[in-house]
């Protein structure tokens, strides 16, 4: 027996959940955005001036490390480094790579950030430990527990499988946003990336703010960041486990 056909506007109605749909997922890349930044504000200045997801960044602090003699800050940023890539790989084992019957949203991005959340919960505990003004042993500590927290991040964004969507390394998003306005597109056509720029920048703000003048909150921000994104995509997005 024939099917009948679809409803005539089952089409746009579907084209309109999808667009709501990415709509939502970008807010929520903003939100982790903001936590990136504030993230990398705190471990630069209270954490020893090294950064816990800017590598390249810190790359030339470990050169400049090395031609100063700095054994301190040449230690902090090779354990940054190689703890990013740390949660990098945990990030992608948890998260995996895209998948062409993905949904918006894949269940395995919330699996990602909800160990990432674990992971800042673990830094709340130690910074309000430390008073927040931990000893060079426990910043080291602090640091790469960060680096593991944004190296997650960083591969479960990748799940989405969207070309320059990133909450971290955003140095190829300036770029990207410089080459098309110079190339004569319009604004309206880089204003998520430059939303995701913005988004950094106001999180180190408020970071690096928390950590000099309300220190207890400054970790704070970063659970509530993930956290948030957490409930909003357990409510608006659901997706078989398996995903």
């Amino acid at each position: 027996m024939a099917q009948p056909p679809p409803p005539a506007d089952s089409q746009p109605a579907a084209d309109e959940h999808q667009h709501r749909s990415e709509q939502l997922r970008h807010l929520l890349v903003l939100v982790l955005a903001v936590n990136s930044g504030a993230t990398d504000a705190i471990g630069f200045v209270g954490l020893g001036g090294v950064f816990t997801s800017v590598m390249t960044g810190n790359m030339v602090l470990l050169g400049v490390s090395i031609s100063q003699w700095d054994g301190t800050l040449a230690l902090h940023t090779l354990s940054a480094i190689a703890c990013f890539a740390l949660g990098c790989g945990i990030g992608a084992r948890i998260a995996h790579l895209p998948r062409d019957e993905d949904p918006v949203w894949p269940h395995a991005v919330t699996r990602a950030l909800a160990v990432e959340l674990g992971v800042f919960a673990i830094f709340l505990v130690g910074w309000l430990a430390t008073g927040g003004d931990p000893g060079t042993a426990m910043q080291l500590l602090l640091l790469v527990v960060n680096a593991i927290g944004l190296g997650i991040q960083s591969s479960a964004i990748q799940r989405f499988g969207v070309s320059g969507l990133s909450t971290t390394y955003l140095t190829g998003t300036l770029t990207s946003v410089v080459i098309r306005v110079m190339t004569g597109q319009r604004l309206r056509h880089v204003r998520s990336s430059l939303e995701i720029l913005l988004a950094l920048v106001v999180g180190a703000v408020a970071g690096g703010w928390l950590t000099l003048h309300l220190w207890a909150a400054a970790p704070v921000l970063q659970v509530v960041c993930v956290g948030l994104t957490l409930v909003v995509a357990a409510r608006a997005f659901r997706a078989p486990a398996s995903s």
